[in-house]
């Protein structure tokens, strides 16, 4: 009945009627074209440019634009898209995932919506799997596209800036989804804006889609920064604090506190600490520096600050306890360890220093995404490969893309033979060998598939035994892969691949190969995944080919075990079979594949579950990339600056002010922090503060802070000032998302403890990451105004990175040694030396006159 049902309601069938059409109107076209000059087809893109100008919908042009590209294609590189093309190239074009089974010839079905969307101007991206396959793809199809008049781009991973943009400016452009990902993430930390080389995301077709958007899902991108050096800087402050001298604090019969001599303060109430006018020129001395407020110093007095706090204000065995090498944080109200929490801001790393365990984030994560986030920024997504039904549940989930099966062009006549399968694993390799030897003696081609490089190396060794030559291949060269996988179904090629490796590559058939019986695909064991073992599967069969495929499986194989095997071993014992005997029953190869079902439906809940904690960074991560994408933008950054400066000054005498006995508010504190943050000491004395009501204070108080802020324009001059607005403030937007996205993995990493308590981790996981971004908000403000008031500008104006990324890809990096990268410094010219000019003045009288 479920049989029957599906028949009527196939949506497959009712996409498939709907491409016949399309298709229909292509092919209908087919003689015009061919009829039309070279001259005349080149043309016809500045048609579709115009009408596409005056509004007119892709669909509508659709049909016409399909067929010049087809007549192209036929010039140019002698090949014409069949009817199943045109179909897969429309259902491209819709936004959805063509299944094409291999040697159908997808890459030019892509042609056909690539050429389309390309006629908008807005950029057209062709995702592969990596950068060989990009740059052949690019290659093959650069003469096609350039005949009508469109723009090919290649980016690879060694390009410069200046040739990544020229690359991305082109109508189409050919990249891996790895280089883009990282790309978006670099260009959200440019620190101008002409250093961007993306435009805004259009359309992408991705081919080899299930490799790109579910195998590499897992992964995310990172690029993370040396944080060597912030770790030395925690060593190096940790050390000069242990030198400095509390000043001792007293209430006078005022009520006031005064402190005697001393390096530092710190207030018991508000756990405060600053360094007095003596600890200042103390910091300067020990770091050699002139003054501990210029914007150069911003890491080291921040450093300084941290290891203060550090050694006075957070207590061992009370706010933190050093276990096993590690500091733990102690939840100051149920007493508990907090497990997976760091303090964020580099309080942590000032408490490792001060307890002497090792400094964690030696590389800190500068940014990251996954691909399902990047991908999903694109307004139109599609993508091809042989192998997408099993996941279409994910794909339609995730990524809003239906699957639609498009029909081979010739009949399937392969052969796929019900699973063999043995007792133990060595009688089944055994078995494979033996298999390989007897077709090879024939000259029959033979490609096999391992899922680990030790089985592919026990198999190669097994035939090396029998005196079979053949050609092992592990996915460590992209271009020897590809070429030896092509010569994969030549007469009496034996080629092992682990994990199918060489997608992308058609194996075709060589001469008297199609009488032998064509290609026989082997595979030693079933994958977790059904796509994988059909990837294998559909190597051989291409256009019509005959072909074979056939699946070893044993008691032992990993998958067999997890869903019961010792039955089935027990039934084989007691029937007296010894394991030279294979069960071969299609019984047993549904209970394989019911297996496979269960794996990949947990598989595709662990990355959906990282999908659901990833949206919680992406919400944060957009506002934090369209926040540094205005100040890049915008020319005058006065007003941003000016409301931060303002909240900062708002949120902190309200929080001193709390207290309804005005008798009981600290004039101290407050005096304290506006000296510290917002004024000069000559400007404010505690008197001026009192007998004011809460909203006089803060209007007396802004009255200072523009007064003092328009005074440090006058000096600077207007101009110096407004980038000095975008220094600090990218400086400070940069600084601490890059300690959020830290807290934010380290609190990811323990929060499923939450659960014994019966909460929902990623409930929970929300409620903290929501409140540590609204901190780091208020954080990012603080820093932007007490820089804005605060830091002397000595040295040239220049914005500079926080942190020094690389891109990395855990997948791919985790077993390369990292490159070092070349330091470069510059002569720095102190303001009372000798002018490098060589007047005789000093700098300051000199050159140095207008900073």
């Amino acid at each position: 009945m479920l049989g029957i049902l599906n028949k009527i309601f196939d949506p497959n069938k009712r996409e498939l009627k709907h491409l016949n059409k399309v298709a229909d109107q292509v092919e209908a076209l087919a003689a015009e074209y061919a009829a039309k000059t070279d001259e005349q087809l080149r043309e016809k893109s500045a048609e579709f440019r115009q009408r596409i100008q005056d509004g007119e919908d892709l669909n509508k042009i659709r049909p016409e634009a399909f067929a010049t590209i087809r007549e192209a294609a036929k010039r140019v590189l002698g090949l014409y898209p069949y009817r199943v093309q045109i179909m897969g190239g429309a259902t491209l074009h819709e936004g959805n995932i063509a299944e094409m089974k291999t040697g159908e010839g997808k890459t030019l079905t892509g042609t056909l919506p690539v050429y389309l969307n390309a006629l908008t101007g807005k950029g057209v991206h062709v995702v592969t799997v990596n950068e060989y396959l990009a740059e052949r793809d690019a290659e093959t199809m650069r003469p096609l596209y350039e005949f009508l008049d469109v723009s090919v781009g290649l980016n690879l991973s060694s390009m410069s800036k200046e040739e990544k943009r020229a690359a991305y400016a082109c109508d189409i452009t050919y990249s891996t989804n790895n280089e883009l990902g990282f790309d978006y993430l670099r260009d959200n930390m440019v620190l101008y804006k002409e250093e961007r080389v993306q435009r805004p995301l259009y359309y992408a077709v991705i081919d080899e889609t299930d490799s790109a958007l579910i195998d590499e899902a897992r992964t995310p991108l990172i690029i993370s920064g040396q944080a060597n050096k912030s770790a030395a800087l925690y060593k190096q402050s940790n050390a000069f604090v242990r030198t400095l001298k509390q000043a001792k604090g007293t209430k006078n019969k005022e009520g006031k506190m005064e402190y005697g001599e001393g390096d530092y303060t710190y207030d018991l109430e508000t756990k405060a600490v600053a360094l007095t006018e003596t600890g200042m020129e103390k910091a300067e001395r020990a770091f050699n520096i002139d003054n501990l407020f210029d914007l150069t110093h911003v890491q080291l007095n921040h450093a300084i600050n941290q290891s203060l706090r550090a050694h006075a204000a957070m207590h061992n065995d009370v706010d933190y306890v050093v276990q096993d090498g590690e500091v733990m944080i102690v939840d100051g109200f149920t007493g508990r360890i907090m497990n997976g929490r760091r303090y964020s801001d580099g309080l942590h790393q000032a408490i490792e220093a001060k307890e002497g365990v090792e400094i964690q984030n030696e590389s800190m994560t500068m940014a990251t995404i996954t691909f399902q986030n990047y991908f999903r920024m694109y307004e139109k997504l599609s993508g091809m490969t042989g192998t997408a039904k099993t996941e279409e549940e994910e794909f339609r989930n995730i990524y809003n893309m239906n699957v639609v099966v498009i029909p081979t062009n010739k009949p399937i006549a392969r052969d796929d033979r019900p699973d063999l399968i043995y007792a133990t694993m060595l009688g089944k390799f055994e078995a494979v060998a033996n298999d390989i030897a007897e077709r090879h003696k024939k000259g029959q081609p033979v490609l096999v598939g391992t899922v680990a490089i030790e089985t592919s190396e026990l198999l190669s060794d097994l035939l090396r035994r029998r005196g079979i030559p053949h050609e092992v291949l592990n996915a460590k060269n992209n271009e020897r892969e590809a070429e030896i996988v092509a010569l994969a179904g030549q007469k009496g090629a034996v080629t092992i691949a682990t994990n199918m490796a060489g997608r992308g590559t058609d194996i075709k058939l060589g001469e008297g190969v199609i009488e032998l019986g064509g290609l026989a695909v082997i595979g030693t064991e079933r994958h977790e995944s059904r796509r994988i073992d059909n990837q294998l599967r559909g190597r051989a069969g291409r256009q019509g080919d005959p072909g074979v495929s056939q699946f070893y499986l044993s008691l032992e194989d990993d998958l067999m075990k997890r869903f019961g095997s010792d039955s089935m071993k027990a039934m084989m014992t007691r029937l007296g079979m010894d394991d030279s005997q294979p069960i071969q029953s299609g019984m047993v190869s549904r209970a394989v594949e019911s297996a496979q079902k269960r794996v990949e439906g947990n598989n595709f809940d662990a990355r959906k579950r990282l999908l659901q904690y990833d949206d919680v960074s992406r919400q944060q991560r957009e506002i934090i990339y369209k926040e540094r994408y205005d100040v890049l933008e915008t020319e005058d950054m006065r007003h941003v600056v000016e409301t931060m400066i303002d909240d900062v000054l708002v949120s902190n005498i309200q929080a001193f002010t709390a207290l309804e006995d005005v008798n009981e508010w600290n004039y101290e504190a407050i005096h304290g922090f506006l000296i510290g943050n917002l004024l000069r000491e000559d400007s404010i004395s505690v008197d001026d503060l009192k007998g004011k009501t809460v909203d006089e204070m803060i209007e007396y108080i802004r009255g200072l802070v523009k007064e003092q802020y328009d005074q440090k324009e006058e000096e600077l001059s207007p101009e110096r000032m407004r980038e000095f607005e975008k220094v600090i403030l990218l400086r400070a937007i940069d600084s601490k998302w890059i300690d959020h996205i830290d807290a934010m993995e380290q609190l990811r990493q323990g929060i499923h403890l939450r659960a014994y308590a019966q909460t929902d981790p990623l409930h929970e996981y929300e409620q903290e990451g929501f409140r540590m971004f609204n901190e780091m908000i208020e954080a990012i403000k603080g820093d932007v105004a007490k820089f804005a008031m605060k830091a002397e500008i000595r040295s040239n104006l220049e914005r500079e990175e926080v942190a020094k990324g690389q891109a990395v890809n855990p997948k791919e990096e985790s077993n390369k040694p990292k490159k070092k990268q070349p330091v470069r410094k510059s002569a720095e010219v102190g303001r009372n030396d000798l002018c490098p000019c060589g007047s005789g003045k000093k700098y300051k009288n000199c050159h140095g006159v207008n900073e």
